[in-house]
């Protein structure tokens, strides 16, 4: 008999229709009923009832705390989530709850449980599925695929292909042979550590997204605003001006400021290289990090963390240079 946890916080596979939208309610029973077998025993405790656009770095804490507690109680634990912020929400879980011994599925739905055209049966019977595996980490189960958590992007608002793993195959895959693991991870169990909750982080980080009309000025207003930190998507293989917009200058003015400049690629797929390019080493040379093949919500969550640990820029690099949940590949 496996004993799994669901945590329970809200979005829209919990959620039903108001004069105001689609808003989350509680619904436990349903829940249980769908996931519970001969097999199964399933304990149900709601965290939150909120949409995901509201969870924020206050709940990220009280989430990773409420699965560190749990973790050596049970032998999965399942957490439904709205959507739209789960890839921040695993990236940053993934960043606090090291190492975990259990798998900590997190999943959700694109139409509500009630829709008679849900999504929601399939995803928590798949994260069923990952849940009671040996498999230890931190995943998303959604529309038959195992994603790690700390490589899920939301690629699509309707469709029920919501998430990628980006820069790494999916873990595994539901067919009709079942829980299918991707070859790449076989026999690697990652985490034979003692597992860590670590939830310091600093939430005042930044993500500017450049556009060949971003004014450079940006830099300065969020210097004087006392942002501790700067995540900053830039073109391709990594480029950005420093003709007439100079944002070369302006992350050399704010790494001046003991500010850390992270700089990934807007692109979704393949990592950053700003060795090629002249608009990419000259804004190496001001000593920013570079986020290599990471995600952007990886990124800004990896910051946080960082920022959480030392205010020290040389540290903070050292820590982008450490891969916690496979988050990063440094290439040797």
């Amino acid at each position: 008999m496996k004993n799994i946890l669901l945590l329970t916080t809200g979005g829209t596979i919990a959620s039903t229709l108001s004069e105001a939208g689609l808003i989350p309610i509680d619904i436990h029973n349903k829940f249980k009923n769908i996931l519970t077998d001969d097999e199964t025993n399933i304990n149900i405790e709601e965290v939150f009832l909120l949409d995901s656009s509201n969870i924020q770095p206050e709940e990220w804490k009280i989430l990773a705390a409420k699965i560190f507690e749990n973790i050596n109680k049970y032998d999965g634990i399942i957490v439904t989530h709205g959507t739209d912020t789960m890839a921040y929400t695993t990236s940053m879980i993934s960043l606090m709850v090291q190492n975990p011994p259990i798998p900590i599925v997190f999943t959700g739905s694109q139409l509500p449980l009630a829709n008679p055209l849900t999504d929601a049966y399939d995803n928590l019977k798949c994260a069923l599925a990952m849940a009671k595996s040996e498999y230890k980490g931190i995943f998303i189960a959604f529309d038959r695929t195992i994603i790690l958590g700390s490589r899920a992007v939301k690629v699509r608002t309707s469709g029920f292909k919501a998430f990628e793993s980006i820069n790494l195959h999916p873990f595994a895959n539901i067919t009709s042979y079942g829980l299918v693991i991707s070859d790449e991870y076989l026999n690697k169990n990652n985490y034979n550590k003692e597992p860590i909750l670590n939830t310091n982080i600093e939430t005042n980080v930044f993500l500017l997204k450049l556009t060949p009309t971003t004014n450079p000025n940006i830099i300065n207003l969020l210097i004087d605003s006392g942002t501790k930190g700067i995540v900053i998507e830039a073109y391709g293989a990594g480029g950005m001006s420093f003709i007439r917009r100079d944002f070369v200058s302006k992350i050399d003015l704010a790494i001046k400021h003991n500010i850390p400049i992270v700089l990934c690629s807007q692109c979704l797929y393949e990592a950053s290289n700003f060795n090629i390019y002249e608009v990419g080493t000259k804004a190496l040379k001001t000593g920013a990090i570079e986020a290599l093949d990471m995600t952007t919500e990886s990124a800004v969550c990896k910051l946080m963390y960082a920022l959480g640990q030392t205010n020290k820029i040389n540290e903070i690099k050292k820590i982008f240079q450490t891969p916690i949940a496979n988050e990063i590949q440094i290439k040797k």
